[in-house]
C-alpha cells in the first residue's frame, strides 16, 4: 500500500486547510485510515481516523469540533478538513492505513504510512 499525502501549508490562526491522502496498491487490506501529527521534538500523536466500510470515526480530544475526517471510496482518498486552526496545531501531518478491524488511536496498529506534510499555523 502506498499513501500520498498533500495539502499542507502555512495559514494564520483561525484559518482552514484540507489535507488529502490517496491510497494505492493492495488497498483491499485496508480497514481504516487515520491522520497523525508530530510536532518538532515531540512524539507522533493521533489526530483522527475513519473506517472504510462505515462512517465510524474517531478524533483526538484536541481536535474535536474543529477537524473533520472523511473519505471518498471511489477515489481511495481520505481528507482531513481542519478549521479554526491554532498555533499548537503546527506539526508534520502523516496519513496512515490500518488492517486492524476497529478504528484505533494506536500508532502501532497502523501498517502503512505516507510521507508527512507540513502544517504551520502562525499566531
Amino acid at each position: 500500500v502506498q499513501l500520498q499525502a498533500s495539502g499542507g501549508g502555512l495559514v494564520q490562526a483561525g484559518g482552514s486547510l484540507r489535507l488529502s491522502c490517496a491510497a494505492s496498491g493492495s488497498i483491499f487490506s485496508i480497514n481504516a485510515m487515520g491522520w497523525f501529527r508530530q510536532a518538532l521534538g515531540k512524539e507522533r500523536k493521533f489526530v483522527a481516523a475513519i473506517k472504510w466500510s462505515s462512517h465510524s470515526t474517531l478524533y483526538a480530544d484536541s481536535v474535536k469540533g474543529r477537524f473533520t475526517i472523511s473519505r471518498d471510496n471511489a477515489k481511495m482518498t481520505v481528507y482531513l478538513q481542519m478549521n479554526s486552526l491554532k498555533p499548537e496545531d503546527t506539526a508534520v501531518y502523516y496519513c496512515a492505513a490500518s488492517a486492524f478491524t476497529t478504528v484505533t488511536m494506536k500508532v502501532a496498529s497502523y501498517d502503512f504510512w505516507g510521507q508527512g506534510t507540513q502544517v504551520t499555523v502562525s499566531s
